[in-house]
Formats: structure tokens, sequence, C-alpha cells
């Protein structure tokens, strides 16, 4: 199941559950639209890989599965 992480690696934009605007790797470093767009061009920089955009777990099953709660910021970002 995915973690569902609470914020953008690189800017440290909030990405709820729900948002629209967050973007994954095959390891689930987490990214916003505007970082992937203007800084990561797509890709990765943690890995390399391909970023696509992070599925919305539905409200109801949120109680059961929560998203995660711990921050991730990279070390370097683009």
């Amino acid at each position: 199941m995915l973690e569902l992480r609470p914020n953008c690696e690189c800017c440290d934009r909030d990405l709820p559950p729900e948002s629209t605007e967050a973007y994954i790797c095959t390891f689930e470093c987490t990214w916003c639209r505007d970082c992937v767009e203007t800084k990561l061009h797509g890709i990765c920089p943690n890995c390399g890989g391909n970023l696509e955009k992070r599925p919305i777990r539905p409200a109801a099953k949120l109680a059961n599965n929560p998203p995660g709660t711990r921050r991730v910021l990279a070390k370097d970002c683009a």
C-alpha cells in the first residue's frame, strides 16, 4: 500500500491524500507538480526514475488506511 507522504520533498509543500498535485516514483519519493515540471523535468533526483501522478485514496478508506505522516526532504533538489 502506498505511504502517501504528506509533502513535496523539494519545496516542502503540503500534499494531502486527496491532492491532485502529487507525483511519485516507484520508491514513493513524493513531489508537487510545480517542482516536477520546473525543477525536476519529470525525473526523480533520488533514483533517476520517472515521476507519475500519485493516485488518490478514497476518503472512506483513509480511516483504516491512513496516509503517512513522516515528512521527507531531499538533500539536493535541482
